[in-house]
């Protein structure tokens, strides 16, 4: 995969610059091969790829201090706290600090952009279903909350639930489902995973099961959960709809139900259609006949 990967970067222009991960080893790699300048970006100032690229002249992206910076040489600027970047929900959503990285330091390449143009930038790049939809959606009902995210592999869902256990809910349910044209062990380990993280399960099956059955997905995930915490409450529910219908129709007061979306576009459509039914239901109570 890496090497399919690389083709982007190979593509580069020899005057124009490929952004490269240094906290990668792969993507790090990646940089030999080049014909052009190389950036990199790093979650750690103190990396020694970090360290001795910049010491060479070049430049890079770091998280430091709490803060996001452009490094070259011995000069730093601090472009912005994170927690003040809504994106990065204060700071907690770690994963979406790493993705600015790369962004600050796109922009900075372009002359004629400037540090205050990307700080308006990053403040003004308020995450929610319209802007980064499947990307941290939340739905605030009246008894619980809904997450919406298209983690679809296992490295996806371990940071999204390291985001969410950061979160201050009570109860903390997730609804997963497994990819079928993906590794037994890959599903396997969304079902791990999640007994890890979440105090109850809903499992629900994708609209294409690409090449394995319902029943074999939903076992993969049941023997990840078993093999971590086979006393964890868990419901198989057969789609996605119906899985948000039970949700509505069966809410844990002060919930957070995170749910890995299936396509993107219907799992949103089917919460908000959700949303309208609570308000109108709200209406009605209001008002009786």
């Amino acid at each position: 995969m890496a090497k399919v990967k690389a083709v982007v970067p190979e593509t580069v222009f020899p005057h124009g610059y490929a952004i490269l991960n240094a906290d990668d080893d792969l993507v790090y790699k990646m940089k030999e091969d080049l014909k052009c300048n190389v950036a990199l970006f790093s979650m750690d100032e103190n990396n020694p790829r970090i360290k001795a690229h910049c010491g060479g002249g070049g430049l890079a992206t770091v998280f430091e201090n709490g803060y996001v910076s452009i490094m070259k040489g011995n000069w730093k600027i601090r472009v912005m706290p994170v927690k003040d970047i809504p994106l990065t929900y204060e700071g907690k959503a770690v994963h979406n600090i790493a993705n600015c990285l790369p962004a600050i330091l796109a922009t900075y390449l372009f002359r004629d952009i400037t540090i205050e143009d990307i700080r308006s930038a990053l403040v003004s790049f308020v995450p929610s279903s319209t802007q980064t939809p499947g990307r941290l959606n939340f739905f605030h009902f009246k008894q619980f909350t809904m997450l919406a995210d298209f983690a679809h592999n296992p490295h996806g869902l371990k940071l999204l639930c390291d985001f969410i256990s950061k979160l201050d809910y009570p109860t903390r349910i997730g609804v997963i489902s497994g990819t079928g044209d993906r590794r037994d062990e890959d599903i396997r380990e969304l079902g791990e995973i999640s007994a890890r993280y979440f105090d109850e399960i809903i499992i629900r099956c994708d609209k294409n099961l690409r090449g394995r059955s319902a029943d074999e997905i939903i076992q993969l995930l049941q023997q990840g959960i078993n093999s971590v915490n086979p006393d964890i409450p868990t419901v198989v529910i057969p789609n996605e709809d119906q899985a948000l219908d039970y949700i509505y129709d069966n809410p844990k007061q002060g919930a957070l139900y995170t749910i890995m979306c299936d396509v993107v576009a219907r799992a949103l459509d089917k919460i908000r259609e959700l949303k309208e039914r609570e308000e109108r239901e709200g209406i009605s109570a209001s008002h009786p006949a």
